[in-house]
């Protein structure tokens, strides 16, 4: 599986700081990648002991972008559960 291979594949070395989480060309989310490639090899840890790390992200428009993983926006299902907890 590509998104966990520790060598970065050579289409990321192209790829453009997203400062929002989507593409910066066509603003398609990344559920909508074609391809996707972690770096968790180089984590960077925050001002609170946290670490984040690079997310690279080939779009369907051809763009290749990365974003840091602790910008990604809250999933749906994330969204969810928590409502299911407040049902409790």
């Amino acid at each position: 599986m590509e998104a966990f291979d520790l060598v970065p594949p050579q289409w990321t070395s192209k790829a453009i700081h997203a400062h929002q989480f989507c593409c910066p060309t066509c603003q398609s989310s990344c559920m909508e990648a074609t391809k996707v490639w972690l770096n968790r090899r180089s984590p960077v840890m925050t001002e609170d002991y946290s670490r984040k790390w690079q997310e690279f992200y080939q779009c369907q428009c051809g763009n290749v972008w990365w974003a840091w993983s602790n910008d990604r926006p809250p999933s749906e299902l994330s969204k969810r559960d928590r409502l299911e907890d407040e049902d409790f």
